[in-house]
Parts: structure tokens; C-alpha cells; sequence
């Protein structure tokens, strides 16, 4: 089984994903990554340089390659959810896990920064999670409260895998 995590920046996709990937005793994949790593640069570079569609592309790539990695545990970039095809991929490969996070804890992880092109300015946050949050809430199989220790959030979904299994 592939465990796929979304969610916005900041929702911990990342670090609960380690910590559940140790915990299933699977492989863990980030897709931010193992784009950075295929294209030599990080991410907040290509958004410059090559812009956020050449980015989607790479995205989807690395999703699909992931999907071939069974089992594992992926943590996808939080605009993922945001392209049809890399809906199906999800769907048709793995389980997809949204982990919930409140923006007010979301607004004390991530702050506006040139690292983070589309969190640039006060505002920007909030405008991304008014559009993806629909998406992830219609799409994910789990929905997962993502505001406690790493730990705490792999063990819940843990339990919301085995519950539903």
C-alpha cells in the first residue's frame, strides 16, 4: 500500500511522513525532494526560472514514479490535489491521507519567504487554503487532525488505516 500525504505547507506532510514510514516499516519519498534532486535545483528556483507550470509537470512525473514505489509512504507538495491527472494518479495507486491542520497553527509554521513561492506575502496563506481545502477534503480517504507532535499524527493515522482496512 502507498500512503500518500497532503496538505498545506506547514501541515507537517514531511516529518509525519518519516515518522509513519518508520512506523509501517516502509520506504519514505518526498516529492519536493526528489523533484529538487532530478532537477538540481530547489524548488523555489524553478518556480523563478521556469515557472510554476514547468513545475506542475515535474510534480506529476515524480508522482507517477512514485506510484510505481509499492508500499511507501509519499509526502506530496501541497498544490498536488490541484491538477486532475495527479488525482487519478493518487487514487488509482495508493491511499490518500489529508492531514487537517487549523491556519492559525498553520500561520505559526509557515511564514512568507522567498523560499516558499507562493507564501510571498501576508495574505498569501490564507488565499491558498480557501482554494486547496475543498480539494483536499473532497478527495482524501482519510482526513487526519494534523496539529499535534509528529508522532501523535503518525499514530492517528495509524489507527484511521487500521480502523478502515
Amino acid at each position: 500500500m502507498i500512503v500518500y500525504l497532503v496538505g498545506m505547507p506547514g501541515s507537517g506532510k514531511s516529518v509525519v511522513g518519516r515518522e509513519l514510514a518508520g512506523r509501517l516499516g516502509v520506504p519514505f519519498i518526498d516529492l519536493d525532494q526528489e523533484i529538487e534532486r532530478k532537477a538540481g535545483m530547489p524548488v523555489s528556483e524553478i518556480f523563478r526560472t521556469d515557472g510554476e507550470a514547468a513545475f506542475r509537470a515535474m510534480e506529476a512525473a515524480a508522482l507517477v514514479e512514485a506510484g510505481m514505489h509499492d508500499p511507501a509512504v509519499v509526502a506530496c507538495g501541497g498544490g498536488v490535489v490541484l491538477e486532475p491527472a495527479n488525482r487519478i494518479t493518487l487514487r488509482a495507486t495508493g491511499t490518500c491521507v489529508f492531514l487537517d491542520v487549523p491556519l492559525s497553527q498553520l500561520r505559526e509554521r509557515v511564514r512568507p519567504s522567498a523560499e516558499r513561492p507562493l507564501i510571498r506575502e501576508q495574505g498569501d496563506l490564507e488565499r491558498l487554503l480557501v482554494a486547496r481545502e475543498p480539494l483536499y477534503r473532497e478527495f482524501a480517504g482519510h482526513v487526519v487532525d494534523g496539529s499535534g507532535t509528529p508522532g501523535d499524527v503518525a499514530a492517528a493515522i495509524v489507527e484511521e488505516l487500521r480502523w478502515s482496512a
